[in-house]
């Protein structure tokens, strides 16, 4: 799957922006492609077969029509060194067929159509994509819905990394919420601009197949305050997506909780005070979370949410208090033996991979987010910036990274095989039941990551100083 782009993209066909429609779907046919790309003065447009079909065929544009007037901007792009599993997360994430792929200079080089990725794992996401957009019943949408477990187990079983699986599943689930949104009335709050934000492992791009849904919102500064109307409308939103197999937080961090919806202003409020008084029960928790927030409506108002988390958390004391909160998440690893389980409770004798393999490196790149006030990507992405400023040396990355990658990998895998085999999905093992080899590289990741996390912990505040100045 993982075949670079330039290997398999289509010849770029070119069109002049004031050509008529009927000359460029001529020209399309004739070249046997599915699109042509347009340059003028507003940039770089695409105009695809689905345009003709969805415009010009039901007569919104007439053929003699400039095709200017047909052409989507600006494209999305793709590097041409990319693997082909970057480019169906991406087709996925937008809804779309067609990537133009760019040459080192950053010029079209050729397009990538989901028809070139012609196999199961192109086609079954793209599908789902499809079938929540087209979806105008609650109904309809739990039944695309309801294909996605299969969907990610098949990316896995033609050799998908679990990290882009992990892409292609957070888009879906930005689609579902958008769909869900489109068909839940909103009865008096068509002039209430509210930004749904997803929280947790969503917002990151990097859940488990089973993982719970976190979500928040935030609505402008009006009057009156819209809360209860806003919050009775958030529940509705969530029980739709729970008939989507997407299932609220039990714990509460639900966008119908007053404590996780609030307007600009209140959100300002929380988070000064947060800041403010780290010790204050429930601070360093509910900024960790609002750190790991991404907005899917209303971009720029919920993007007032980590602003004003960035703008409150620039002291030492804040930050250490945070770090101190990052590194409480220790890998079980043992002195006497390999790994510390319990031996007591309903979990007796097994090791939580999620607590203790996922959760101390999340942790770290939540803290880099928060230092670097770049809170954007996965966990990797974060602890690539955290290198790049001075956070974490090389080798501290790499360790973190690839033990990320590796403790993710296995705990999808297991998730995945949990829901073939119609077993409840936990993330807790047996480390009998992982063989001596993976045993022993779990073992070896722990290690390393609790040495980075030792070495971050007595260096923290001169790798910090450039960024607190």
């Amino acid at each position: 799957m993982d075949e670079r782009l330039a290997d398999v993209m289509r010849p770029v066909l070119w069109c002049e922006p004031d050509e008529p429609v009927r000359a460029v779907a001529a020209r399309i046919g004739t070249a046997g492609e599915s699109c042509a790309l347009v340059r003028d003065d507003g940039g770089l447009g695409i105009v695809t077969d689905h345009d003709f079909r969805q415009r010009v065929a039901t007569g919104e544009i007439g053929v003699d029509a400039p095709v200017k007037d047909l052409t989507s901007a600006p494209v999305l792009t793709i590097p041409a060194d990319a693997p082909q599993s970057t480019a169906l997360s991406r087709m996925v994430e937008h809804g779309v067929h067609h990537l133009v792929v760019t040459d080192a200079e950053g010029q079209p080089a050729g397009v990538i159509r989901a028809v070139d990725l012609a196999r199961p794992e192109v086609r079954d996401p793209l599908r789902i994509r499809s079938a929540i957009e087209a979806a105008t019943t609650v109904e309809a949408l739990a039944a695309a819905a309801a294909g996605l477990p299969d969907t990610l187990r098949a990316l896995r079983g033609h050799g998908v990394p679990a990290a882009r699986v992990g892409l292609v599943h957070a888009a879906i689930v930005d689609a579902l919420l958008r769909r869900a949104l489109a068909l839940t009335d909103a009865p008096g709050l068509a002039t209430v601009r509210r930004s749904w934000i997803l929280l947790g492992s969503v917002a990151r791009r990097e859940p488990l197949p089973c993982s719970d849904l976190d979500t928040a919102l935030l609505w402008e500064d009006i009057a009156p305050d819209p809360a209860e109307a806003v919050r009775e409308h958030a529940g509705r939103v969530l029980a739709v997506l729970s008939r989507c197999g997407l299932r609220p937080c039990p714990n509460g961090a639900n966008a119908d909780n007053p404590l996780f919806s609030r307007s600009q202003s209140a959100w300002h409020a929380a988070t000064r005070a947060w800041a403010h008084d780290p010790t204050r029960e429930g601070a360093l928790l509910l900024s960790a979370m609002v750190t790991d927030s991404r907005p899917v409506t209303e971009l720029e108002l919920g993007h007032h949410l980590t602003d004003a988390m960035r703008s409150h958390t620039r002291t030492s004391q804040f930050l250490r208090a945070l770090l101190d909160e990052a590194l409480a998440w220790r890998p079980a690893r043992g002195v006497v033996r390999d790994f510390v389980v319990p031996w007591r409770g309903d979990h007796r004798g097994q090791l939580d991979l999620k607590r203790s393999g996922l959760a101390p490196v999340v942790a770290l790149g939540r803290w880099i987010a928060i230092v670097t006030a770049d809170a954007s990507g996965t966990t990797p992405d974060r602890l690539r910036r955290g290198a790049e400023a001075g956070l974490l040396t090389a080798d501290e990355r790499d360790t973190l990274v690839v033990g990320f990658d590796s403790v993710y990998t296995l705990l999808l895998d297991r998730e995945l095989d949990a829901i073939r085999d119609g077993r409840p999905a936990t993330t807790f093992v047996r480390p009998r039941e992982l063989g001596s080899l993976a045993q022993r590289h779990l073992r070896e990741t722990f290690r390393a990551v609790d040495a980075v996390q030792t070495k971050v912990d007595n260096a923290w505040l001169r790798r910090l100083s450039p960024h607190t100045r």
